[in-house]
């Protein structure tokens, strides 16, 4: 039993060895450096710290000499040099916090070593120890440094050890008719480190924040940027793609209008629908690396996103006023359409007519590629409200060809009616058409959304 009592007792030792070691590497690794580490200048007033700072180091220089050589009865060397090294460490701090705070606190146990020798003898009497009141004013300026520029725990270390030597030397060592300032000198010096802190966290706080205001607005860059290729893409997409799908429609319909057509037009008109469908396909591939944020993530190969909310571009684009051009091209490319409009036309702004119009466009080019030979009904209706669309296909009445699209052309009517504040609805029919629905506020700007 003794025998595992002592084994016990060594392994709490040896645990115990291991922690105050382990406090003493960090202590070494925060305290014993000669890091420069600057005080930078003030943002308004410049210099200005720094100058008094060096100020402050002056009126300790003379405080100290003058305290020490006249009250504690040192010797003028020994109490310029004191002086001069409580006051050298606030310069130095200045620069180098940590070491500054050796210096300080060298000084301070030079100091009280000398009067302590002469309180003994009775050379000195009922003077302040262990600190000066020069040394404690020094002191103060080297611990408000080191807060402000390293980091809080080494702060508070130094702040320890400065608490941990004046207990030692007031308490455990002591002199003899003296007034002790210990306790003032540690709630002192606690309350400047814990300012320091305080202004350090504050400027942090504050360079974060810059910091993060930067990236918002590299981020609302970025978001600008892509939301303008979005609008390119479906600009590119409502002109080219209807305009290809057109002529690749024309090109498949031509042969049957002409008797006995030859070989070599029905060859001809061949290579003319493949060369359209081949350019549809390149199309569709440049308007994924345009809607793409990163075109290499095939996760989101079109990068979707939220719908943008930029207004529409304010060059000349096709109004309402083409329409009747738009439904006798697509007439010509063998579609049966009919027009029912209601009410009055209003004065619309820019973004919805154009909006309108390519929403329309997009939808009887869908019935192009999707219900070739089917019936289209296109309906505006005008009201106080804004413009209500519709275009409602039946069945195809003709085998419907393979298309590689790839929803481009539903995405862009939604974005469209969604940045005006509007709504689209899109689906197939009970007798195997296919629907679009939607409905344009008059206002270019979209409301305030509500959740």
């Amino acid at each position: 039993m003794p025998r595992v009592g002592h084994v016990t007792e060594t392994g709490s030792q040896h645990a115990f060895m291991s922690w105050v070691r382990r406090w003493l590497g960090v202590l070494r690794d925060d305290l014993w450096t000669v890091r420069v580490d600057p005080l930078p200048p003030s943002t308004w007033l410049r210099w200005l710290p720094h100058g008094v700072l060096c100020l402050v180091a002056f009126g300790v220089t003379i405080g100290a000499v003058a305290q020490l050589n006249d009250n504690g009865g040192a010797g003028g060397q020994v109490a310029f040099g004191i002086g001069l090294a409580q006051g050298g460490a606030v310069v130095l701090a200045l620069w180098r916090p940590v070491p500054g705070w050796w210096l300080s606190m060298a000084a301070m146990v030079a100091g009280a070593v000398e009067v302590r020798r002469n309180l003994l003898a009775g050379s000195a009497h009922d003077f302040t120890w262990p600190w000066s009141a020069a040394g404690i004013i020094g002191q103060m300026a080297v611990l408000l440094l080191v807060a402000l520029r390293v980091r809080t725990r080494v702060s508070l270390e130094a702040l320890a050890l400065t608490a941990l030597v004046t207990y030692v030397i007031q308490g455990l060592w002591g002199a003899q008719a003296y007034q002790p300032t210990g306790v003032l000198a540690i709630i002192l010096f606690a309350v400047v480190v814990v300012l320091g802190i305080a202004l350090r966290g504050r400027r942090e706080a504050r360079a974060e924040l810059g910091r993060q205001t930067t990236i918002t607005a590299e981020e609302r860059a970025r978001r600008t940027l892509l939301e303008e290729r979005s609008r390119i893409a479906r600009e590119l997409h409502d002109v080219v793609a209807h305009h290809m799908s057109v002529i690749s429609i024309q090109a498949q319909v031509a042969p049957h209008l002409v008797e006995n057509p030859s070989e070599e037009l029905q060859t001809n008109l061949a290579g003319i629908r493949q060369n359209a469908l081949d350019a549809l396909t390149e199309l569709r591939r440049v308007l994924g690396v345009l809607r793409s944020e990163d075109p290499e993530n095939p996760d989101d190969p079109y990068g979707l996103g939220e719908p943008g909310t930029g207004a529409a571009p304010d060059a000349p684009q096709p109004m309402l006023d083409r329409l009747d051009a738009l439904i006798e091209n697509t007439r010509a490319a063998g579609l049966d359409v009919v027009t029912d409009i209601r009410g009055e036309a209003q004065q619309y702004p820019t973004g919805v007519e154009l909006s309108a119009y390519r929403i329309i466009q997009e939808a009887l080019s869908n019935a192009l590629r999707h219900a070739p030979g089917s019936e289209v009904r296109v309906e505006v209706s005008h009201d106080f409200h804004g413009l209500h669309l519709g275009v409602v296909n039946s069945r195809p009445q003709r085998p419907v060809p393979p298309s590689a699209g790839a929803g481009h052309g539903l995405l862009g009517m939604r974005e469209r009616a969604a940045m005006l504040g509007g709504h689209l609805t899109a689906a197939p029919t009970q007798h195997g058409g296919f629907a679009v629905s939607a409905f344009l506020p008059r206002g270019d700007t979209p409301p305030e959304h509500r959740p």
